[in-house]
């Protein structure tokens, strides 16, 4: 199994506005660092090479960022041990913080990529369960074995 992720953020302003920038100046570098970077498997993307046409909710301000990593680990080291974090650490220039859980992790089938749809209810599971082996994020880690022993009925 891999290992995906996504997580969403409310802009404060529209994607081409001034506020933002900087941020959407950066997309490119930061998606080719993902994909170049170990246990790297797969993102969301649209035409554009990124994801921020996307909808998750129906809110223009919302924004998505979906992947597939091999496991927490790569993932991980991405986002806190990669050029990354700096645009991380930056976040409260181009986003709100968002009272509710956004960011959620989940297993899924080697080669099977989530959909929107499965993400949002990956999220919406998290934020009314808490973490469990279903959805969960970096604070309590779980392995597919977890998962299989908490939802053995559910076809992942």
């Amino acid at each position: 199994m891999q290992l995906a992720q996504v997580n969403i953020a409310r802009m404060k302003g529209a994607i081409d506005s001034p506020v933002m920038a900087d941020f959407v100046a950066n997309l490119d570098r930061i998606n080719a660092l993902a994909e170049d970077s170990p246990g790297f498997v797969w993102r969301l993307k649209d035409e554009g090479n990124n994801a921020t046409s996307m909808k998750m909710y129906d809110d223009d301000f919302i924004i998505v960022n979906m992947s597939v990593w091999t496991d927490i680990d790569a993932l991980f080291s991405y986002v806190y041990h990669s050029d990354h974090v700096e645009i991380f650490k930056r976040k409260k220039e181009w986003f709100h913080k968002m009272q509710e859980m956004h960011m959620v992790l989940w297993y899924v089938e080697d080669n099977l990529f989530p959909t929107i749809p499965d993400a949002r209810e990956r999220l919406e599971y998290l934020q009314k369960h808490g973490e469990t082996p279903y959805a969960f994020t970096f604070k309590k880690r779980f392995s597919p074995a977890d998962l299989r022993k908490y939802a053995p009925n559910h076809p992942i």
